[in-house]
């Protein structure tokens, strides 16, 4: 009898493991529940959690009325309809970024088998047929509850994955302290960071052997694997990207890696929710300029309030850059703009010359992240001729206003992040190309309490450029369209779908002979309303 009841079970672990990959994807996605990212997102969705294929379950209960055979049969057929519909499901579902199968993730799959056979084991030892639909009900509630077995394998795993990171944290420190040659780098800011890392490695590169953290590695664990996994010893130049969810984050990380140079990209609401307000943002982005040694150098925007009104406490050399301020140490000027890329003239304060840049970059914010580029260069001895060719060399970085071709419609893909500056400059590019314009987007998250209103202006801005709107995920959108709305923008030209994948559809049906879309934002799996 015992035999059976093991081989009723192989459905309902089969099933188990692929509900175990959803809810380790959630949590991966949620940065392992740092600040009970997962707690909250469950707290948040709960249709997505409790909403599944095996909801059903309780009518596994029916098991204690009927014949022992009888009962295993309706257990083993419902768990194997379970697997069918989840394989159906998961052929449609929209997936943006899949779960990574790091170390950390086979740890826990580990921890999570161990708490889902335990109760198995326990049964096995004091099997009596007569209980079995009792042990079917355990089981099945065990497996509907799948989302909180992660969350408690992650609890229990807390101290292991504490003993791995500090392990690989002194590997780190100790490596990157015997390069005494290594220059380090910082960049952080609210927006740009990783455009502004790739601008400044292909500048730099004209010079120097330069290491830019790979991706968008800009986290404790990823600078860690970065300087364990990458740096060698003829780097001459490492840049750090930093990011940050609150207050203490970018000082970490200088503490690991203690950067001579800093560029501060620009502040803004990103993460507003998760740091408070727009003076914990400041002060936390301003951490870095103040981890600088005093013979560092700081490269800042002098168009950005937020940072020309910070008192910085840090007697560091400041070099600053802009467009409309001529106060700055390197600014911009004569900037032209067009679907083929741009080309400024900059100056350097003491220099009477004006000095002639071409880029096949789009975007103001790539003026402002090249000229930060320019002024570190100059700073390390490279050449204005150099800087020049450095400049024309750059590359378009992945996903930030990226120019690709979609069949015979354009793409300017911009899907990597939104947030309210950036989203306007995006449209103020689409705005350059001839042809009709159309915008896909989401919106923008992580906004605290006014993402509604920035939502909302988002709409009123698209509402003068776009000839066609695709909003993706009707709920988040509301304010974008109520924002179209208020602009009196034709509702039939605006189409809400939930599937991301409808759009490029869509877009065949909307085109024009000439047609540039912008793929405005592109929100993690975490926030699929499908």
């Amino acid at each position: 009898m015992l035999y059976y009841f093991y081989l009723s079970l192989v459905p309902v672990i089969i099933y188990f493991i692929i509900k175990l990959k959803k809810a380790l994807h959630m949590l991966q996605q949620n940065w392992y529940d740092d600040d009970y990212r997962y707690l909250k997102w469950i707290i948040n969705n709960p249709y997505k959690v409790f909403l599944e294929v095996d909801m059903l379950y309780i009518i596994i209960i029916t098991t204690i009325f009927v014949p022992v055979e009888t009962g295993m049969m309706i257990f083993g057929v419902f768990y194997l309809a379970c697997i069918i519909m989840s394989i159906k499901y998961k052929q449609k579902e929209q997936v943006k970024k899949p779960l990574v199968i790091t170390q950390r993730v086979k740890r826990l799959m580990v921890t999570c088998g161990i708490l889902y056979l335990i109760p198995i084991i326990l049964i096995t030892l004091i099997f009596n047929p007569s209980m079995l639909g009792y042990y079917y009900l355990i089981i099945g509630t065990i497996t509907y509850f799948t989302y909180f077995v992660v969350m408690a394998a992650n609890v229990f795993n807390r101290p292991v994955e504490k003993y791995v990171f500090n392990h690989f944290r002194k590997e780190a420190i100790k490596k990157i302290s015997s390069m005494s040659h290594l220059e380090v780098i910082g960049i952080t800011g609210s927006y740009g960071k990783t455009s502004s890392k790739n601008i400044l490695n292909d500048i730099l590169s004209v010079k120097y052997d330069v290491l830019p953290t790979p991706k968008n590695y800009n986290t404790t664990y990823g600078l860690i694997l970065s300087i364990n996994n990458y740096l060698d010893k003829f780097n001459e130049i490492f840049i750090a990207e930093m990011g940050a969810f609150k207050m203490g984050e970018i000082k970490e990380l200088c503490d690991l890696v203690k950067p001579k140079y800093g560029i501060l990209t620009s502040i803004g609401e990103a993460h507003l929710d998760s740091f408070g307000s727009i003076e914990n943002i400041q002060k936390g982005k301003f951490e870095l300029i103040e981890s600088l040694p005093e013979d560092g150098i700081a490269v800042l925007n002098k168009d950005d309030k937020l940072q020309v009104n910070y008192p910085i406490q840090n007697k560091c050399k400041k070099v600053w850059v802009g467009i409309d301020n001529k106060e700055a140490d390197v600014y911009a000027t004569n900037i032209a703009m067009s679907y083929k890329g741009m080309t400024f003239d900059c100056i350097f304060k003491g220099d009477t010359n004006k000095y002639h840049f071409t880029t096949k970059l789009l975007g103001r914010a790539n003026i402002y992240n090249l000229l930060a580029g320019i002024a570190l260069g100059k700073e390390l001895g490279i050449k204005v001729d150099q800087l020049i060719i450095g400049v024309r060399k750059v590359k378009a970085t992945e996903h930030r206003l990226e120019l690709k071709k979609y069949g015979n419609i354009n793409i300017i893909d911009d899907a990597y992040n939104s947030n309210p500056i950036g989203s306007k400059m995006a449209l103020d590019v689409l705005n350059l190309m001839p042809g009709k314009k159309i915008i896909v987007t989401p919106g923008m998250i992580e906004l605290g309490d006014k993402q509604y209103e920035l939502n909302l202006e988002f709409g009123k801005y698209m509402a003068d450029i776009c000839d066609e709107v695709i909003l993706v995920g009707e709920t988040q959108t509301k304010p974008i369209f109520d924002g179209l709305m208020i602009k009196k923008y034709p509702p039939k030209r605006v189409h809400v779908i939930n599937d991301v994948k409808v759009a490029f559809d869509l877009m065949q049906d909307l085109k024009d002979k000439e047609t540039y879309v912008l793929l405005e934002n592109d929100l993690p799996d975490i926030f699929n309303e499908k």
